[in-house]
C-alpha cells in the first residue's frame, strides 16, 4: 500500500466521522493450505504446494438518514510475494473491493449504486464467495423495494475497461466475465419459510478468432428459478430449481437445468443433513446442443466438495454433475464443532467411450472454534477416491495418485470503531 492511498484512507475516515452513525471493521485472516490434488487430480512425478495467504480488509461504513454508504479497502497476497525492503507491492495486490452508495427515496425503495455484494439465498447464482480471499463483486446498479415480508430487487450492469470515445468493444476476458447484465429477484418470506425467484440475463462478448481480438457482436444467457425453504414436523426442506437457455457460445443454443433437495435435522446439539444436487450437463460423445448448466456467479466452493473439482473455475461445458451428500455437525465443545461431509459424484450425462459415470468419493472434515470474541478458527481435511473416469475429465490425468487437501485458518474481525451522533 502506498503513502499516497493511506493518505486518501485516512483522509476519508476523518471525513465520514462528522455523519451521525460511523462504524469501522477489519477482517484480517491467514490461511495456511497444502495441495496434493486440489482442483484436479495430482500429476505424476510432482511435489506438493503449500502456501500461506492472508486477506487484510477494512471495511468503512456510515449511515445518514435516508443515505448509506460502504467503502471496503483490501490486501490480498502470498506469503513471500514482495521483496524485503521494497518501497512497495509490485503484485498489485490491493484494491477497492466495495465501494457503493444506497439512497432511500421513498418509505419501500431505494437505489444502490456502485462496487457491492450481490448475495441471495444459498448463494446458488449469487454470491459473495468469502472463502475466497478477494471475494466476489459487481460493478452495478440497484433498484430495491422492500415492504414487511416481501422484498424485490431490480439490478443492472455495463462493463466497459476504460473511458473512450469510440465502440463499446469488451475485450476483457474471464470465467463468465459479463458485459452487461440484468435480472430481478423476488423474494417473499414466512413464518418458518421462504421462496423467492431469479431471473438473470447475462450479455457476453463475441469473438470470431481464437486470441478473442475481432468482436463479433453479443451472445444472451438466462438463468431463471426458484429458492425455497420450509419446514416438516421437525425436519427442514430447502431446494432449488433453476433452467438456463439462450447461447452457449455464438454458435451453440444453451438448454440445462439445476435441481437441488436437502433435509435437515437438528436433534439437541448435533445436526444431520441429507441431500442430493442435480447439474446437467453435454454428452461427451458430440451434441448439437449445450445441455451444461453452470451457476455462473455463487459461491461455488461451498457446494459439490470443498476441494473445488467441480464448477469452481473448471467444470463449464461439460458432462455436469450428480452429487449425492450426507453430513454431520457435532459440538465439541462449547464452542467448537465438527463438521463431516461425504459426498457421491458421478457424471450427469454420457463420457466417453461410454464409460462408467461414477467419478468418486470425497471425504470433507472441519473444525471449527472461537478462540475470543472476534476472532476464530478452522481447520480442515479433505480426501477424493476417484474413480477411473475422473480421469476423463480432468484432463487425462491419472486416478492412482493420492489426492488430498489441508488447511488451517484464522480469522480475526473486529470492529475498530463505533460512533452515533
Amino acid at each position: 500500500m502506498t503513502f499516497q492511498k493511506i493518505s486518501i484512507l485516512f483522509a476519508c475516515l476523518f471525513a465520514l466521522n462528522t455523519f451521525s452513525q460511523f462504524q469501522v471493521d477489519a477482517d484480517v485472516r491467514a490461511r495456511f493450505e497444502y495441495r496434493h490434488g486440489f482442483g484436479n487430480l495430482f500429476p505424476d512425478n510432482t511435489d506438493p504446494a503449500a502456501f500461506v495467504t492472508q486477506r487484510t480488509r477494512l471495511n468503512v461504513n456510515y449511515k445518514l438518514e435516508k443515505l448509506t454508504v460502504l467503502m471496503s479497502f483490501q490486501d490480498v497476497s502470498t506469503w513471500g510475494d514482495t521483496k524485503q525492503l521494497a518501497i512497495g507491492d509490485n503484485n498489485n495486490s490491493f484494491s477497492m473491493f466495495q465501494g457503493w452508495v444506497q439512497y432511500a427515496f421513498a418509505p419501500t425503495w431505494a437505489v444502490k449504486l456502485g462496487r457491492q455484494v450481490i448475495s441471495y439465498d444459498n448463494q446458488r447464482i449469487f454470491g459473495g464467495l468469502d472463502w475466497a480471499m478477494q471475494g466476489r463483486f459487481h460493478d452495478a446498479a440497484l433498484l430495491k423495494y422492500k415492504n414487511k415480508n416481501f422484498i424485490a430487487d431490480f439490478g443492472f450492469a455495463f462493463s466497459q475497461e476504460s473511458q473512450r470515445n469510440e465502440n463499446t468493444d469488451f475485450l476483457l476476458q474471464g470465467a463468465f466475465t459479463y458485459k452487461s447484465m440484468q435480472y430481478a429477484y423476488l423474494k417473499k418470506t414466512y413464518n418458518k419459510g421462504l421462496v423467492s425467484f431469479l431471473f438473470l440475463n447475462t450479455g457476453f462478448q463475441d469473438f470470431t478468432d481464437a486470441n478473442n481480438t475481432i468482436v463479433d457482436g453479443v451472445n444472451y444467457r438466462q438463468t431463471t428459478g426458484t429458492f425455497f425453504k420450509f419446514p416438516i414436523n421437525t425436519i427442514n426442506f430447502e431446494g432449488n430449481a433453476y433452467y438456463q437457455s439462450g447461447k452457449a457460445t455464438a454458435t451453440k443454443d444453451l438448454s440445462a437445468y439445476n435441481l437441488a433437495l436437502e433435509a435437515i435435522y437438528k436433534p439437541n446439539n448435533t445436526v444431520f443433513g441429507l441431500g442430493f444436487e442435480v447439474l446437467s450437463g453435454t454428452d461427451q460423445n458430440g451434441s448439437s446442443k449445450n445441455k451444461s448448466f453452470f451457476p455462473l456467479y455463487g459461491t461455488n466452493h461451498k457446494f459439490n466438495g470443498f476441494m473445488d473439482y467441480f464448477y469452481v473455475g473448471n467444470h463449464a461445458n461439460n458432462v455436469g454433475l450428480n452429487d449425492l451428500y450426507a453430513k454431520a455437525v457435532f459440538k465439541t465443545g462449547e464452542k467448537s464443532t465438527l463438521l463431516t461431509k461425504v459426498h457421491y459424484f458421478a457424471a450427469n450425462n454420457t463420457l466417453i467411450n461410454n464409460a462408467d459415470t461414477y467419478l468418486g468419493t470425497e471425504l470433507d472434515l472441519v473444525y471449527s472454534k472461537n478462540l475470543l470474541k472476534d476472532v476464530s478458527m478452522n481447520i480442515g481435511y479433505s480426501h477424493m477416491f476417484a474413480s477411473n473416469s475422473m480421469s476423463l475429465i480432468k484432463s487425462g490425468r491419472s486416478n492412482n495418485n493420492t489426492n488430498n487437501w489441508a488447511w488451517v485458518q484464522l480469522i480475526v474481525k473486529p470492529t475498530l470503531f463505533s460512533n452515533s451522533k
